[in-house]
């Protein structure tokens, strides 16, 4: 069997990345790096992030803790780095002056770029500060930790799933942009702000080198450009289209990064076939236990939060009102949203045998057909800009009614139960919050998932469920932007934490300089 030529430049490619040397070793003192990488666990276990953006958010955090009062590149990149060193994320060999004189210079860009778009009115100063730490953090994870092998694999999949949806010469563009919009999201797994950086790379190419005042000019027409596409009708559509024909390409990735021989294994189908099996069964295992991960620290956070609430809240209502605490209904309350994420757990089971063999069969195709196309085709959906039609208002009566049904039926079940009206409100709210990410934990148990799964009461599951899981949604997100104790632990108790932390490292630095004295 022949590899066609678009196979055979990124098995290239993946040799390539095998030949980078390794790097040093990292000779932080231990106590040091063992004290940040703790708190950094910490932290970001108490906020719900998928694990591919966490060192994004983290270096955003650090540069708002770090500007909060003022600053520049000169002041900021070198304590930024020596930061994510103590933390682990990186080898103390990146921190050179190579590297803090490249971090200076984006810093210093974003910083103008605010004051230019700002001195021009072109953005309000809120909205472009929030918008400047997204591209900074964003540009100095990129600057840190390029990965060419991602964008090529990505390149890769915009190149096979390009032939499959089918647009008209007006909305070809548009087509393109929101497929790699949909595969930065499904395969590169980026957030909402690392996303906008490679949109307004797109359109301007590499921006710290250009002059702020230059690119100021085109910004806000970029700005509303990159907003729309982010939020155009035909989304949702290519997303689910491009997640259900991304488990071939992750599983020949993982192939390619783990094996030395790929050309000379490809020519014998038997031992090609039973790697292939095998990355499947080895990716289902990580799978299970990244999901057993996130239904842990669901549960960690259900059961710290619910008690705290339920205490703090609940019960100091019921002993003022009610003169008493009715400890039933606390305790259910406690009790029953954490037995549903464990219900949930054990619910969630991984691909089979089949799955794997159709996986098989797409990658056959991928790297030997002449010009591979894989799944279905289907045709850009163009936004009817018609009245809705009879269909679409049913459609939007039976959601309506499925938001009733379903949190009418609760709030029956609990006023059954006996449960107050402070601690209806506070069941219905974690309720909302845990059903989301039930669902975001049982997208991840089927992220390598290419056949369709629906069951007979799917239908009638899902007409009561996602209005439920909907409104989570909308809480996690809007939790995420006023959640006053993030705000306390990032900047009233970090800060004093990470000067102690550096108090340490000067000091254990200053009794290593006294014993090579004495050596």
């Amino acid at each position: 069997m022949q590899l066609n030529k678009y196979s055979e430049s990124l098995i290239h490619l993946f040799e390539k990345a095998k030949e980078v040397p390794l790097e040093t070793a990292n000779v932080v003192n231990p106590l040091v790096s063992e004290l940040a990488s703790w708190y950094e666990k910490f932290r970001n276990s108490i906020e719900y992030r998928d694990e591919e953006v966490i060192l994004r958010a983290s270096i955003e955090r650090i540069l708002k803790r770090r500007l909060a009062l003022g600053g520049s590149g000169s002041t900021t990149a070198k304590p930024l780095l020596k930061e994510l060193v103590w933390a682990r994320y990186f080898p103390e060999s990146m921190y050179t002056e190579e590297t803090i004189g490249g971090i200076e210079k984006i810093i210093d860009f974003y910083l103008n770029l605010k004051n230019e778009m700002v001195k021009t009115h072109h953005l309000k100063e809120g909205e472009m500060r929030d918008l400047m730490f997204q591209l900074m953090s964003s540009d100095v994870e990129q600057t840190l930790h390029p990965n060419r092998v991602e964008e090529a694999v990505g390149n890769y999949i915009f190149h096979v799933l390009q032939k499959n949806i089918s647009a008209t010469p007006e909305t070809e563009e548009e087509r393109d942009v929101q497929l790699f919009i949909a595969i930065r999201r499904a395969y590169s797994k980026d957030d909402l702000a690392f996303l906008r950086f490679k949109l307004f790379t797109q359109y301007f190419g590499k921006m710290n080198d250009q002059d702020p005042a230059v690119v100021s000019e085109k910004f806000g027409e970029a700005y509303k450009q990159i907003e729309s596409q982010l939020k155009h009708p035909a989304r949702f559509k290519i997303l689910s289209y491009v997640k259900r024909h991304i488990p071939p390409f992750l599983i020949m990735e993982d192939i390619f990064a783990s094996q030395d021989n790929i050309k000379e294994i490809s020519q014998n189908e038997e031992e090609l076939n039973k790697l292939v099996l095998a990355a499947c069964q080895r990716k289902y295992k990580t799978i299970s236990e990244k999901v057993r991960r996130a239904i842990i620290r669901s549960v960690i956070f259900i059961l710290l939060s619910k008690t705290l609430i339920a205490f703090g809240v609940e019960g100091t209502y019921e002993r003022i009102f009610l003169g008493h605490v009715q400890w039933m209904t606390l305790s259910l309350n406690v009790i029953i949203p954490t037995l549903f994420m464990i219900a949930v757990g054990f619910s969630i089971r991984t691909p089979g045998d089949k799955n794997s063999r159709l996986i098989l069969g797409h990658i056959h195709t991928l790297l030997f057909e002449n010009e591979p196309k894989i799944g279905r085709p289907m045709h850009f959906p163009v936004p009817d800009k018609k009245p809705r039609s009879a269909m679409e208002w049913v459609f939007g009566t039976l959601w309506i009614v499925a938001f009733m049904l379903s949190f009418g039926a609760i709030t029956l079940g609990l006023s059954f139960l006996g449960f107050s009206a402070v601690s209806q409100m506070i069941f219905i709210f974690f309720l909302a919050i845990v059903s989301f990410l039930a669902y975001r934990i049982n997208i991840t148990a089927h992220e390598y998932s290419v056949e369709s799964r629906q069951g007979i009461l799917t239908p009638i599951v899902d007409f009561f469920f996602m209005p439920i899981a909907r409104v989570g949604q909308y809480i996690t997100a809007g939790v995420s932007q006023i959640n006053i104790f993030l705000f306390i632990l990032d900047f009233l108790i970090e800060a004093p934490y990470k000067g102690l932390v550096g108090f340490f490292d000067q000091w254990f630095f200053f009794l290593h300089s006294k014993r090579e004295e004495i050596g």
